[in-house]
């Protein structure tokens, strides 16, 4: 259903201590550079039905931002962060329907509006929080956090940090802002890492699949795999959504040619020599690239996409990393293929998975118990897939965002309705 938000307050939220002169300027990292200026976020839905909901994340946002002053600074130049303490943004308002009516039957470019800033739209703020109350009493807290100096992993440990001295739960918090000294910055003015972002016509929807039907199409595809190895959760859902939109869309394709790439988000904490901890705080992932093969009619064969990514990410070794941190060899073979790419005749498909299960999405409980639903915005790149568990069951919803007519096409493929449902077109 349509979301009616009215603003009815913003105020900044600065930092309840001060942040030390010597901390000013926290640069940004190479792998901050080569990241779209686009925002992370989520939008969490909260049943509190208490008062001062307001005051108590106020209050306890101005205490985590003691610890992750970056967020309460503001960037300049796409180069660093100057962390005056200047706050984050904090915007309040009223939503003019129940928050079920949102949750059972979720737009996603509707449920946006319960975020303080869209996913491409390019600001100073590393930080944004909205409180949406509906009528019912229920919260929706709709949190952007710049991409540009954080990944996932590091908002979803900030939202925890947050929501733990929201609680009360006061302890040790850990920080790790080092992200500039392992990969120093470089200057790389021929590469644009906006150019992803399309002003083009999308539309996104949410996929759900069940844990058995999960479970079904990774015993399909250990079948075919050698030594019947069976693909993860993540992997085997990939490579269904892979081939149900190429078998749905190849009768679109124009007469030119068409040049695929299917790209996953790798965590390189764990890769690392030593590993870094999972509060540690930037950009720290990879996109692995696969260019799956199409045989006759043009199909691909349901486990090749396993294979090929696996391949990918075994090559994100120790070795790899160092390459990354010293620079110079890795940006001369990421420009060795934009130019690759430049000089392919025809059209050039991307397609990018980023897995957020296993991922702490739920553990956003401020006081008020964990989220009734939580889920990322609707994208503005297309052919994107964001997958993120469901709240109970072992299921996974698949954030799909794709151009019109393909979304047209990819939901009404048999085969995929057989597997899943959809929640709500755009």
């Amino acid at each position: 259903m349509k979301v009616e938000v009215e603003v009815i307050s913003k105020e900044v939220i600065k930092p309840s201590s001060p942040t030390r002169n010597e901390l000013r300027e926290y640069n940004l990292s190479l792998l901050d550079q080569l990241t779209p200026q686009f925002n992370n976020s989520m939008i969490y839905f909260l049943a509190p039905n208490v008062s001062n909901q307001s005051n108590h994340l106020k209050k306890s946002l101005s205490q985590a931002l003691t610890h992750y002053y970056p967020l309460a600074g503001r960037l300049v130049d796409k180069a660093f962060i100057d962390c005056n303490d200047q706050g984050a943004p904090f915007f309040e308002t009223i939503v003019r329907c129940n928050l079920n009516d949102v949750v059972e039957s979720p737009i996603p470019t509707e449920v946006s509006k319960l975020l303080p800033f869209g996913m491409d739209h390019i600001v100073d703020t590393p930080l944004a929080v909205q409180l949406n109350v509906f009528h019912c009493g229920g919260i929706a807290l709709g949190v952007c956090m710049s991409h540009k100096i954080a990944d996932a992993m590091s908002y979803f440990v900030f939202i925890q940090t947050w929501a733990t001295i929201a609680r009360s739960h006061l302890q040790d918090i850990n920080t790790h802002f080092v992200s500039a000294t392992l990969f120093p910055p470089r200057d790389i003015p021929w590469y644009d890492p906006n150019r992803t972002i399309t002003k083009h016509k999308l539309v996104s929807n949410i996929f759900l699949f069940d844990a058995s039907v999960i479970d079904g199409l990774k015993a399909k595809y250990a079948e075919k795999m050698p030594l019947h190895k069976s693909p993860s959760r993540v992997e085997a859902l990939s490579t269904f959504i892979w081939t149900r939109f190429m078998a749905s869309t190849q009768v679109a394709a124009s007469e030119s040619p068409r040049f695929y790439v299917v790209a996953h988000t790798v965590n390189l904490r764990s890769r690392m020599d030593p590993p870094l901890p999972a509060y540690a705080f930037g950009n720290y992932y990879r996109a692995v690239k696969a260019f799956p093969s199409l045989h006759d009619k043009g199909e691909c064969h349901d486990y090749e996409l396993v294979e090929k990514l696996r391949e990918e990410i075994r090559k994100i070794d120790s070795d790899y990393i160092l390459k990354l941190q010293e620079g110079s060899e890795y940006l001369n073979s990421l420009r060795e293929d934009l130019q690759r790419f430049e000089k392919i005749k025809g059209e050039i498909v991307p397609f990018t998975f980023t897995s957020l299960c296993r991922f702490p999405v739920y553990d956003a409980d401020f006081g008020w118990g964990k989220p009734i639903w939580a889920c990322p915005p609707a994208w503005k790149v297309k052919n994107v897939v964001v997958f993120t568990d469901t709240k109970s069951g072992g299921g996974i919803e698949a954030h799909i965002s794709m151009m019109e007519e393909d979304m047209l096409r990819f939901q009404n493929d048999k085969e995929l309705i057989l597997h899943t449902s959809f929640k709500q077109l755009n």
